[in-house]
Formats: structure tokens, sequence, C-alpha cells
């Protein structure tokens, strides 16, 4: 089919528009221009297509606050504690907006914010989504006027390309990331312990009790977070707590930029409905919800979710990177391109 658009609402009077992707192999993806959102993704199963990412019917569900639901993290996803950094001897301040005196997902207004503006392309490489948007000098208190596109490609073989590049006039810091909430058995099905999880990671980069990274990296080898062998989630969960929000130190980290790694495999055992993703990027946040029933989150079809509804696995540079010298660079220079390529692959397994 090709890609439709349809109106979404209005933000400021100024109009939103959805973009619907669907290919012959049963994958439909929903975007919006605001915020480069995710607002539905449904992938077959035994039982057949099921949406499987969290988020609402409406605009309104997503400006009156919501913990990222599909939706792009940035200029800088992840903490920075007290929001500040240095680059080259100078010192900036960026908003505190999150507990414990952190910088979170960009700051008070980040990218989910805006309206990005979209163009469409359909070719034998697939159906195309490319969103773009300039941020100023100083906006959110960020260095440098970061000139940035999201381009979301659907393949005839259900494979969603997800592409981030950016540019800078002047040394600033990137970490844009995709945070949609994935539950394979379908958004509205419950919790996600019945499914399984597998990180292709041996090292996870440990935060303190103000979710700030230690700088450390350690291994996962004997701990709760190891995941490398697929992994039952209600197993996972009972070994923390249910609480998982760490990033973990993916395989292919010490590859050149554009070089792709298997990062997670995330599969429903009952429907059979598999997500494979593969990045270029440093590491992947592995968050599992547990905090969504807290925050009252009534989703689509009138939907509460519960705590544990779906997990975040957001490829990333490693968190507060730009603190920490022993961790992958996130610092953008003049005459760079910074770029996240990630692909989610959907099967039945």
């Amino acid at each position: 089919m090709p890609i439709q658009k349809s109106s979404f609402g209005q933000f400021w009077n100024t109009p939103v528009t959805c973009y619907t992707l669907e290919n012959p192999g049963g994958v439909k993806i929903n975007i919006l221009d605001y915020g480069a959102i995710i607002q539905a993704l449904e992938a077959p199963g035994r039982d057949g297509s099921a949406d499987i990412i969290l988020g609402f019917d409406n605009l309104y569900g997503y400006l009156k606050g919501h913990p990222f639901f599909g939706a792009i993290a940035g200029r800088v996803a992840n903490r920075i504690p007290e929001g500040r950094f240095t680059i080259d001897g100078t010192a900036y301040q960026l908003g505190v907006n999150a507990p414990l005196e952190n910088h979170l997902h960009g700051g008070f207004r980040g990218f989910d914010k805006y309206i990005w503006d979209a163009e469409t392309r359909e070719d034998d490489g697939g159906m195309t989504v490319k969103l773009t948007r300039t941020s100023p000098d100083g906006e959110e208190g960020y260095p440098g006027t970061l000139a940035t596109s999201i381009t979301y490609t659907l393949t005839s073989d259900n494979v969603l390309m997800f592409l981030v590049e950016a540019t800078t006039d002047k040394p600033t810091i990137v970490n844009i990331v995709q945070h949609s909430y994935f539950n394979m058995a379908g958004h509205d099905s419950g919790d996600v312990r019945g499914q399984e999880l597998t990180i292709e990671a041996d090292a996870v980069t440990p935060v303190d009790g103000a979710l700030r990274p230690t700088g450390e990296i350690t291994d996962v080898a004997g701990t709760a977070f190891d995941l490398r062998t697929p992994t039952l989630l209600a197993d996972a969960f009972g070994r923390v707590n249910d609480v998982y929000d760490i990033n973990y130190v993916l395989r292919g980290s010490v590859a050149p930029d554009d070089d792709m790694a298997p990062c997670a495999r995330f599969r429903d055992p009952q429907s059979g409905r598999t997500m494979d993703i593969v990045t270029n990027q440093p590491g992947v946040q592995f968050y599992n919800g547990f905090k969504v029933y807290d925050q009252n989150q009534v989703g689509k079809g009138e939907h509460r979710y519960p705590a544990c509804a779906g997990i975040c696995l957001e490829t990333q540079a490693f968190p507060n990177a730009v603190n920490h010298d022993n961790f992958p660079s996130m610092v953008l220079r003049p005459g760079e391109t910074y770029r996240n390529r990630t692909t989610f692959t959907f099967s039945i397994s």
C-alpha cells in the first residue's frame, strides 16, 4: 500500500500528521510528525497481528505528559548529573528537569515536544518517512546549531530501519534515541513477564543511588544483569525486585561508526512474535517500565498500562559519557556527522 496520511490533531494551531506505512508481510507502523513518535506498530504472530507499541489514540495523550511513549529523546537522551558538562574547557549548564538533580532526555522541552518537517518516499528499498528539524544554538542550554534528521524505512521483508543523522556548527554533545515501549504480545496484553529477552552484552555501566553512572564498566557474569541467553522476564525481574534501568555495553561497541552488530532479541513464546535489533551504537538502555502504572498511563483503547507493560531497548551512547573519559565520546564537532543506525526485524519463531 502507498504511504497514507491522516490528521492527528493540532499542536499550538499547527496540524499534526500521522503517516502510515504498511507492507505485505503484515507489519504496519504509524509515525507522527509531532515528536517523531511511533504511535502504533503492528507485527505478525501465530495468533495474527498485534500492536506492540504502548501509546495513545489521540494527540492529547502525548501532550498531557507521558514517559516518552514511542518518542524521540534528544538532543541528549538519558541523564547528565546536575546538567553540567565541559567541552574544550568551556562549561555548560543544562536544565535540571528530572528527580535526583538530573538533566533527562534533552530537558524541559526536548526533541519529543516539537513538530518536525516531514517528507515521504517509496522505492524498491521500501517506504520512508524522513523528519527534519534544526535545534538552535543554546536550546535547553546545549551549544551549537544542530541540524537533525530522523528516517524511518519499512522494507518488504519486515525490517524497520531507523536512522538519525546530525551535524553541528560548534562542538556539542549528541545522543538521540528511539524510546518506544515494546510488548510482543500486544500493548494491551498485560505485563511482559511471560516474554523472553536476550541482550548481546557482557558488561553494564552501573549507576549510583541517584541513577548517575559511576564510570565503571562491570561484567554481567554471575549477576542479575546477565541476559546473554534467552531469559524469561519473570525470572529476570525477580532478581532485581522488578527494577531494570541500566545501560548495557554491546559487544559491537568497539566497531567503527557504521558497523552494525547484534543488540537484542525480544520474543513472546505464545504468539512467536519476535523482534531482533541490530545497531551501530555502543550501548542499549534496558528499562522495564516498572514506573508506568504509578504514572497512571491510560493508553490506546482506554487500556490502563500496568507496571512492566512494555520494555524500552534504547540504542545509545553510554549515559553521561561526556563526563567519563573512559566511555566512548558523545562529542560532535563541526565537519562530523552523528549517526544512530538501528534496525528492528520482525518475525515469527
